[in-house]
């Protein structure tokens, strides 16, 4: 094996410029590949992680997937009679018998479970009124399934406990009534109920209709201020591996019967926009590198040609044609090794100027920092990519190489 590594190298050695061209192709394949593959896998799992960890992982409501069958349906199936403008008897909305359901979902491995009661009110301040969403939460159970609290700007969630008319509301809310920390505003039901709480919190996420819309208060009171005593009408739930939300809300369904709903079934259309994405990154990435296959196959095939008299005698002195398609292909598996190894390091250079970088979106105080992924797995699939092209480069004229008869060379050289 030395024997033909040495060979290899000499070979190689032999069309510096040639073999410096194709090197470089390499170098650049891998290290634009790693570049633009960072980039693009740090913006996706940075914007899943925001779609994540924002929003639960899956949600529970108060709803059925499919409507029940109604009795005379269920007794007369097919009948011919229909019954039409029926109103149905106003039944008390929420998740029955919610804790016993919550103690099951809490015997689940790896899942996090905190009952929420949603509900629409009226704030009224200063004259001005504003409808939001009420969301009556445990802090200590919210804490566990939502990242509400590291966005809080003053205050708590455990706020809401130390004070049972307290409420956390959104930057954006709060500008639109100018509150500020402990003013107090008349929150107004559905029902007619009318409580009067104190802003103990607030909170800026980033999204505007998250922090106009969105308010917290103490679990008991929304359900008092709802006129909905005992009652929780959805689960919000985090798990300890994201990807398996989907596997996890069918178990959950199948377990209590109610609706369960994970992050990437309500966001199906995004993450198909998001493949449909790196398809069109590893391809563009991938036609880098392809290019850099055909300059090697082009020093190769040189060298296969300006060596054939010297495959000649090698194979008239016992080197058979395995042997002289593994000195071709080695010299393509170093080109490619070389490149990857150099190319790794400016792909490892150009990434850390990537994450250096710093954006000011129009509209944000705070410059945004690109995102990278650094993860092994994308350094293995650029050193694969390139290895794999550079061999197959290589093949056909190794084989090529491989295929040359000592006889008729030798003859026609006399």
């Amino acid at each position: 094996m030395n024997l033909h590594v040495d060979i290899a190298l000499s070979h190689l050695a032999g069309r510096r410029r040639q073999t410096i061209v194709s090197l470089l192709g390499v170098v650049l394949g891998v290290a634009f590949f790693l570049a633009v593959s960072s980039l693009m896998r740090g913006s996706e799992k940075d914007f899943i992680k925001r779609l994540v960890d924002a929003a639960p992982h899956v949600t529970v409501s108060d709803e059925l997937r499919t409507a029940p069958l109604q009795p005379a349906a269920r007794v007369f199936a097919g009948g011919a009679v229909t019954v039409r403008n029926v109103k149905p008897l106003a039944e008390r909305r929420g998740i029955r018998q919610y804790r016993q359901r919550l103690a099951l979902i809490e015997t689940l491995p790896g899942v996090r479970v905190a009952p929420v009661l949603v509900g629409q009110a009226i704030f009224s301040f200063a004259g001005r009124d504003e409808a939001v969403t009420l969301s009556g939460i445990v802090p200590q159970r919210m804490k566990g399934v939502s990242t509400i609290e590291e966005h809080m700007i003053a205050g708590s969630l455990d706020a809401v406990d130390a004070d049972t008319n307290g409420i956390i509301i959104g930057t954006g809310l709060a500008a639109k009534l100018s509150l500020n920390m402990g003013k107090t505003i008349s929150v107004v039901s559905p029902e007619g109920n009318v409580r009067v709480m104190r802003v103990v919190g607030i909170f800026r996420t980033g999204r505007v209709d998250y922090d106009d819309k969105q308010t917290f208060a103490q679990l008991k009171r929304v359900q008092a201020i709802l006129d909905r005593p005992d009652v929780a009408n959805a689960f919000v739930i985090q798990i300890t591996d994201p990807y398996q939300a989907r596997a996890v809300a069918a178990r959950i369904e199948a377990l209590i019967g109610y609706k369960s709903v994970s992050w990437q079934e309500s966001n199906e259309d995004l993450l198909s926009t998001l493949v449909v994405r790196n398809v069109i990154m590893f391809s563009v990435v991938g036609a880098i590198l392809l290019v850099a296959a055909f300059g090697i196959y082009n020093v190769i095939s040189t060298v296969v040609l300006e060596k054939i008299r010297d495959i000649a005698i090698l194979k008239s002195i016992g080197f058979q044609a395995r042997d002289i398609r593994r000195i071709f292909l080695l010299e393509g598996a170093l080109i490619g090794g070389g490149g990857s190894v150099a190319g790794m390091l400016l792909g490892s250079l150009l990434m850390r100027v990537i994450h250096s970088i710093q954006i000011r979106v129009p509209g944000q105080t705070d410059p945004i920092q690109l995102p990278t992924y650094w993860g092994i797995d994308q350094f293995a699939m650029a050193v694969a990519f390139a290895l794999i092209a550079a061999v197959a480069a290589a093949y056909l004229p190794a084989r090529k190489g491989g295929r040359v008869q000592p006889v008729d060379i030798l003859r026609g050289a006399a």
